[in-house]
């Protein structure tokens, strides 16, 4: 779903348009008077038979910029019912193959913010609404034929464990400072994206709220394997075990999900000792007092896919 390369004059040419950061916010009120609500940051990408514009001043084949952004809210509007990003970055994808002749393939992509419902004396607000630290981002790539690239993510997901993990056995030579140790914290800001096994847009489940549940699901998946139980958890020998492990579930339990990336970059927490020629003691580490940076940080990336699948 690449945008075709024209030659012109002698050189090869590729050419897309869209429109980036158009913010929506909808609010859906259900038959008892509860709201629900959701916060987008759309980007619409159109690939096109528009070489003319470039070439010979010829506009006639351009949709602009600004119909884009307008159209956004338009079916926003048109969305009666509580819909997911995923679905609505599809059904936008959808307008623009179908609705324009010249447009090949449509990439939208949205970030949702994590607005989440308020709880007050343990009761959910009907109206009331906080804002959570992860974003959920979906992206769907379609084109007129109805093939599609459909994936989801959770970005920003910042998780800590004070205790069972460790780092052993690695590499070591004249540059190696790193003492190994069996006993420290374990820090990260997951970014996760799936990637779902749907090849056109006519194999979308209907089910409403289908992506939500999948996402809620997911999301839970990836922290209960980061963790583990809640008396005894598990132990992370390296943070490329603990990301293996999470992969490994999401791929087990959700089949219909082809490939998943995961990056976790291990944020570090250096334990301090403070000594000196008078009190050799003054703060003695003893798995309690840590120096929290995440500059410089280790970076570990890694995908796992179905044999046979899209990535």
């Amino acid at each position: 779903m690449a945008e075709k390369e024209e030659v012109i004059n002698g050189f090869k040419f590729k050419q897309n348009h869209g429109k980036q950061r158009v913010r929506v916010g909808r609010v859906w009120k259900d038959s008892n008077g509860v709201h629900h609500f959701v916060e987008w940051n759309v980007g619409v990408n159109l690939f096109s038979d528009c070489i003319r514009s470039y070439t010979h001043d010829d506009n006639s084949d351009i949709v602009a910029t600004d119909t884009m952004k307008n159209t956004v809210y338009a079916k926003a509007k048109e969305c009666k019912k509580q819909i997911t990003a995923e679905d609505f970055a599809v059904l936008l994808a959808k307008h623009f193959t179908a609705y324009y002749k010249q447009v090949t393939t449509a990439i939208v992509k949205i970030v949702e913010k994590p607005w989440k419902r308020v709880y007050i004396d343990g009761q959910p607000h009907k109206h009331g609404f906080e804002l959570g630290s992860e974003k959920h981002v979906a992206e769907a790539a379609l084109s007129k034929s109805g093939a599609i690239k459909l994936s989801s993510s959770i970005e920003g997901l910042s998780l800590l464990k004070t205790t069972k993990s460790g780092f052993e056995g690695y590499v070591k030579d004249k540059y190696t400072l790193l003492p190994e140790t069996r006993e420290r914290m374990l820090a990260t800001e997951l970014t996760a994206t799936w990637r779902y096994l749907f090849q056109n847009v006519h194999d979308i489940p209907s089910t409403p709220m289908f992506f939500a549940e999948r996402y809620s699901d997911l999301r839970k998946l990836l922290v209960d394997t980061f963790f583990g139980p809640p008396d005894e958890g598990f132990y992370s020998p390296s943070v490329q075990s603990t990301l293996y492990q999470m992969a490994k579930a999401v791929l087990n339990r959700f089949h219909v999900i082809s490939s998943i990336d995961l990056k976790m970059p291990n944020l570090h927490f250096i334990p301090v000792n403070l000594p000196n020629t008078q009190n050799p003691n003054i703060v003695k580490f003893a798995d309690d007092v840590y120096l929290p940076t995440d500059e410089p940080h280790g970076s570990i990336e890694a995908s796992l896919s179905r044999l046979h699948s899209r990535m």
